[in-house]
């Protein structure tokens, strides 16, 4: 009887495991990231790009732990050197590393400014925070890499302009939630005048001079940096002409760079997506 008993028993546990087997997963791991907080990025987050054409566009290259910086234009064009890598002449005293740089490679985990060789001059990887890439070179010095305006944040751009067009069409009734809507598109553009640029704090090292809105046919206005600009990464960027359109102020560069600013209020205007060092632009008195 013993025997019997011990033989049903590893029998019925049998049957219980293979059940198991067969049992569909819980499905509750596959909903629980969304609940967790800052576990999957909000929508229209820009990210850094997992694509070759993803990574192309300007940069903000900068030395960790100084001032000394310079924006950097990755273009999809091929050379000797690898992809094309354009920066403005100043970059080579305020980054003496440039001097050597010969073009780019991406292989998705890692963007590679390389020497005209090929080799590898900084090897960048993406930061935890997830934001920006980081590469020490071969002397112990720590850079960042930081997108100004890449094509990997035109998706949410162009997703955050399509939303408007239901309610500029007409084709959904009024709801609770509408007037929301026109808020965003409320925004007026800069008042022309004398502006403060600073990044971090507020310390009035370079101020620009806006001209009037641009005229009837013309997408841009000009602006310019007034001398005694004491911060090399601005006058490196160098803006020359600003248009305002879908809530974003634009600011142009002399060598085609751009950077996006959206409005906080009282004259003011912040880099977006405010990624990096802060970018501030404020308006100020004569």
């Amino acid at each position: 009887m013993t025997r019997i008993a011990l033989a049903g028993a590893l029998a019925l546990l049998a049957l219980t495991a293979a059940q198991a087997q067969e049992s569909p997963p819980e499905p509750a791991p596959a909903t629980a990231p969304p609940e967790s907080g800052g576990a999957v990025p909000p929508p229209g987050l820009a990210t850094l790009p997992t694509t070759l054409a993803g990574a192309a566009g300007t940069w903000d290259l900068s030395l960790e732990g100084g001032r000394r910086r310079c924006v950097l234009t990755l273009a999809m064009e091929t050379g000797p050197s690898g992809r094309a890598a354009r920066f403005p002449a100043g970059c080579r005293r305020a980054l003496p590393l440039m001097a050597g740089i010969g073009g780019w490679l991406f292989t998705g985990e890692t963007l590679r400014l390389v020497d005209r060789n090929l080799r590898p001059m900084l090897i960048f990887t993406r930061s935890p925070d997830g934001l920006s890439f980081g590469a020490t070179a071969e002397n112990g010095e720590r850079y960042n890499l930081v997108p100004l305006q890449i094509a990997a944040m035109q998706p949410p751009a162009a997703a955050g302009t399509a939303t408007v067009t239901p309610a500029a069409q007409g084709d959904a009734p009024p709801t609770a939630t509408t007037p929301e809507k026109p808020a965003e598109t409320s925004v007026q553009g800069p008042a022309p005048g004398l502006y403060a640029l600073d990044r971090a704090a507020q310390k009035d090292v370079c101020r620009l001079d806006f001209s009037p809105s641009p005229d009837a046919g013309k997408d841009t206005a000009p602006v310019r940096v007034l001398p005694d600009c004491r911060d090399s990464g601005i006058t490196v960027f160098d803006p020359v002409s600003w248009r305002f359109a879908n809530g974003h102020l634009t600011l142009k560069a002399r060598r085609g760079h751009a950077v996006n600013l959206v409005a906080i209020g009282e004259g003011r205007w912040r880099r977006d997506p405010e990624i990096g060092t802060p970018l501030v632009l404020r308006k100020i008195e004569p």
